[in-house]
């Protein structure tokens, strides 16, 4: 091969190889924009651009990230009887957005996810406003709900050295009892049985039986049961139900298929689908 024809080749290749470095920089797999960091680096702390990151936590073992008072993120709490079972929250946000596509990404300014905790203990991850609380995840007795923003990195946006969070008090009765708080009064005990049942088992990593289609007619009541040999948190796409799956205890979820279509019944934390209703 001639020497210049040689040489050309060589630095086309070294171009190329230039250009392929240059765009994984900026998006990581699946094209989704990320931070890289050199090892022995938490990606807390790759990716403190945004705000400051603070040495304190919020009891929950997530480092604070103080952005300035104006222009951060807020959050309130409310919640409402649910007509079947327990409660339904709604947390209203401002200078915030859910970004539950680009969670464990680097930290964007007033974006990510909330966290959901029943007297200081976690009971879910929040990617939307609205959450269903099951009456039976509540004991009898008053207690504290707090909601808490974090970032797409799970750091805690925080302003003043506080983390961003609203909270509500909520009373729930005994079975058959009366009570509730201010604007939440209790859900009825009297519960319709549901019209299908579906049991599900998830062990290392493993759905069973495996995932089919739940066929229902539109207004049917399905039943979820769900047995899961780690603590997750269930989601029905499309009806924005959620169900906290403690470790090795069976949990049941109970609604009304009022719409018709296609929804993936899936877990958050492992990811894997458990069915599928198909409302005709």
């Amino acid at each position: 091969m001639p020497r210049g024809r040689g040489r050309t080749a060589r630095t086309a290749a070294l171009l190329a190889l230039v250009l392929i470095l240059a765009g994984g920089a900026v998006t990581g797999c699946g094209g989704r924009a990320t931070t890289h960091h050199k090892p022995g680096t938490t990606h807390e702390q790759a990716s403190g651009n945004v705000g400051t990151l603070l040495t304190t936590e919020d009891g929950a073992g997530h480092r604070l990230r103080e952005v300035p008072a104006e222009g951060a993120p807020e959050v309130q709490l409310a919640a409402r009887p649910d007509s079947e079972d327990g409660w339904n929250l709604q947390l209203t946000v401002k200078n915030y957005r859910f970004t539950p596509d680009s969670t464990g990404g680097a930290a964007l300014p007033g974006a990510g996810h909330a966290h959901l905790e029943l007297d200081g203990r976690k009971l879910a991850r929040l990617y939307g406003p609205w959450f269903h609380l099951p009456a039976a995840q509540v004991p009898e007795g008053a207690h504290t709900l707090t909601v808490r923003l974090y970032a797409d990195d799970h750091t805690a946006w925080a302003v003043s050295g506080k983390p961003v969070e609203g909270t509500l008090q909520l009373t729930a009765a005994a079975p058959g009892g009366t009570g509730g708080h201010g604007h939440t009064p209790p859900p009825s005990p009297a519960t319709p049985e549901a019209d299908r049942t579906v049991s599900v088992t998830v062990r290392d990593g493993k759905v069973s039986p495996a995932p089919a289609r739940t066929e229902l007619r539109r207004g049917e009541r399905v039943t979820l049961r769900v047995t899961s040999d780690r603590a997750d948190t269930l989601h029905v796409h499309g009806y924005d139900k959620e169900l906290t799956l403690p470790a090795g205890q069976e949990a049941t979820l109970t609604l009304t298929v009022d719409r018709t279509g296609l929804f993936e019944v899936e877990t958050h934390e492992s990811g894997l689908v458990l069915t599928q209703l198909l409302v005709r």
